[in-house]
């Protein structure tokens, strides 16, 4: 079989790790396989963005698209607008999205539209609530997708129930976790919790950002309930430059405190690091419900739905609807998550790169790569 291009875009945080160990792998197999990153620029800070390819070891990306901030519609338009010369000009076998973002629907649409083979690198996953923009960019790229990479068994039934070909499914676990194995013995020795005075256990990480809960009135009653927490466990919350700009604009001192402390956002071995020696985490974030199942450490997720059920049925993730009234039972149900038994899920072992690049090496790719599996 020839080399084949495989062209990854990545745009946010989460892209990059789980599309890492993806690029990786796929540079561990030269013969096989020519990879190229486009990084479209959907987080630009310098934070949020550049010291994950420095972190991770993805390296520069090949292309930048640095279509910036926007309304979802002129974020979506300007990758699409910026991608399809790229794409044309890189002429891939396969177009590689990971997760739910605007770039991941953006991508998956250009690439579609130019009759090259799109694969989706999460899929499947499903929160069922159409006010998210998260939930209609997964359905959308998984709906146009030739390979369809899931990491949950639910996945499949919800790809299955939506007509995807059987065949486009591929259960081959979590890159996400891929990336926090490899960067296991680094976060482990990072040693950030002691390096700012925080005793482990002692402690709860809070990450906050969606718009249901950060631009609306929800966001104030929230902090007023994390004070409240923070006189039994101390609160940290690297807080996401929307949510720091929402919290000023509410006039919410967001200078750190002993006990309530809200911070810039942390790289991603510092933030783990952080995770890793917590009594607990609360978020409204996706990633994160994956990353403290793996790690053991009890997650509180303050939404209405998740996309990620399997954290709560094997792991240690507790939905607590989106009321931030539920904030006062923070410390009480981080001890009873304490004393649940939790699993990992199947797959989650840090060898899902592996299987993807296996799919990817034998299978069709190009227009019809779907109906030409079976």
């Amino acid at each position: 079989m020839s080399r084949r291009k495989i062209l990854s875009v990545v745009g946010t945080r989460p892209n990059f790790m789980k599309m890492a160990p993806i690029a990786a792998e796929l540079a561990r197999r030269p013969d096989a396989f020519e990879h190229m990153l486009v990084h479209t620029g959907q987080h630009y800070d310098a934070v949020m963005s550049e010291i994950f390819f420095a972190e991770l070891g993805v390296g520069e990306p090949d292309v930048r698209l640095d279509v910036g901030s926007g309304t979802h519609a002129v974020q979506t338009a300007r990758v699409m607008e910026r991608l399809e010369p790229v794409l044309l000009d890189a002429e891939p076998d396969l177009v590689l999205v990971p997760g739910d973002v605007n770039s991941t629907l953006a991508a998956a649409l250009v690439a579609s539209k130019l009759g090259i083979a799109v694969g989706h690198v999460e899929a499947g996953l499903r929160s069922f609530d159409r006010t998210m923009p998260e939930e209609i960019n997964r359905v959308v790229a998984d709906s146009i997708s030739d390979l369809l990479f899931i990491h949950s068994p639910e996945a499949r039934d919800h790809l299955l129930r939506e007509g995807a070909d059987a065949d486009a499914i591929h259960d081959v676990g979590n890159t996400m976790i891929d990336t926090l194995v490899a960067m296991r013995e680094r976060i482990e020795a990072a040693g950030v919790a002691a390096a700012n005075g925080l005793e482990p256990g002692g402690y709860v990480v809070v990450t906050l950002h969606r718009p249901a809960l950060v631009d609306g009135p929800l966001l104030a009653d929230a902090i007023e309930r994390l004070a409240a927490v923070a006189e039994q466990l101390t609160v940290v919350f690297p807080a996401h430059p929307r949510t720091r700009a929402r919290l000023a604009s509410l006039g919410v001192d967001v200078e750190s405190g002993e006990r309530l402390r809200i911070v810039e956002p942390l790289g991603y071995v510092d933030f783990l690091s952080l995770v890793a020696d917590a009594a607990g985490v609360l978020t409204d974030s996706g990633g994160i419900q994956e990353e403290t199942t793996f790690l053991g450490v009890p997650c509180l997720t303050l939404r209405d739905s998740t996309e990620r059920p399997v954290t709560i049925e094997l792991g240690t993730n507790t939905l607590l609807g989106l009321d931030p009234a539920r904030i006062d039972e923070v410390p009480e149900l981080i001890e009873q998550t304490r004393t649940r038994a939790a699993r990992i899920p199947p797959l989650w072992d840090g060898r899902a790169a592996e299987r993807i690049a296996d799919v990817l090496e034998r299978v069709p790719l190009g227009a019809g790569a779907v109906s030409a599996l079976g």
